[in-house]
């Protein structure tokens, strides 16, 4: 059964606030992902051209990960969850 009316709307609110709580969390993520690659000194392939070499030394690859899994992963989720979670606006 479909929740109405004013138990529709505290479905809504306890959705959108546990929609906030996991982008908190993520946020945490994102700043412990962004304190462990700051502890990571730059590879010495970071500082090369990296279509001269075939492979990453692993410095240079665990930095890699960490900043492609926060542009591409963490960060946009983020994003969209706290998009979901404000109130909208009634039009």
């Amino acid at each position: 059964m479909r929740p109405k009316g004013t138990a529709l709307k505290e479905v809504e609110a306890a959705a959108r606030a546990q929609l906030g709580a996991i982008a908190g969390d993520l946020e945490a993520v994102r700043f412990r992902l962004l304190g462990i690659h700051s502890t990571l000194p730059a590879g010495a392939l970071e500082l090369v051209d990296l279509a001269e070499t075939e492979e990453m030394d692993v410095l240079t690859e665990l930095r890699s990960v960490i900043q492609h899994v926060l542009k591409a992963r963490i960060e946009p989720a983020v994003r969209e969850l706290r998009a979901a979670a404000a109130p909208q606006e009634k039009s």
